[in-house]
């Protein structure tokens, strides 16, 4: 199938985003007080309305064309994961080795004013 990532199709990321963002003004507004608060509702109705639509009236067919595709193949798979833990690796230990200046960082005492 042509716009897949993992098998999962553009639809499923659509109404992942949609709920984010749903979730996303529901924790904002639950911090409203008022009227406003109770406007989590119409958000919510709104992502569930546009979630059926999309479940519901699908673009696409369900099964898949007859025509084989071109199947791209990545040939620098493992490379490009080691160099993401190398990375990785890296990051960490910079992380690592800020942190003891940080916390040991001295703190010296502020004289005392005498009258």
């Amino acid at each position: 199938m042509a716009g897949t990532v993992m098998g999962v199709g553009t639809g499923v990321f659509l109404i992942t985003i949609i709920w984010i963002v749903a979730l996303a003004f529901g924790i904002i507004l639950s911090r409203a007080s008022g009227a406003t608060k109770l406007s989590i509702i119409p958000v919510f109705f709104l992502a569930l309305i546009i979630t059926l639509i999309l479940v519901f009236f699908p673009r696409s067919a369900e099964t898949p064309s007859l025509i084989k595709e071109v199947e791209i193949v990545d040939t620098f798979f493992i490379g490009r994961y080691v160099l993401l833990a190398v990375a990785s690796v890296v990051l960490l230990l910079a992380f690592f080795m800020l942190l003891p200046i940080h916390f040991l960082e001295p703190v010296y005492a502020k004289p005392l004013k005498t009258h």
